[in-house]
């Protein structure tokens, strides 16, 4: 579930690959293709890591000017 509004109507794509102790998290958005990689620790839980992974792929697209 994507907690933010920017984002809801986007086709989103997230893979976990993990690596040793941490996580490498990846989002796309398919609409644009923008990509994005973060990386946390396996502690820190699925949750967590989509949440910041969506956060950064937000940011990027505003960057962008891709949403607002």
């Amino acid at each position: 579930m994507i907690h933010n509004s920017s984002l809801n109507n986007r086709e989103i794509i997230i893979e976990f690959n993990p690596v040793g102790k941490i996580v490498r998290v990846r989002a796309m958005d398919v609409a644009t293709l923008t990509e994005i990689t973060i990386q946390g620790p396996k502690t820190a839980g699925e949750v967590i890591l989509k949440t910041n992974a969506l956060k950064r792929l937000e940011y990027v697209l505003k960057k962008k000017n891709i949403i607002v």
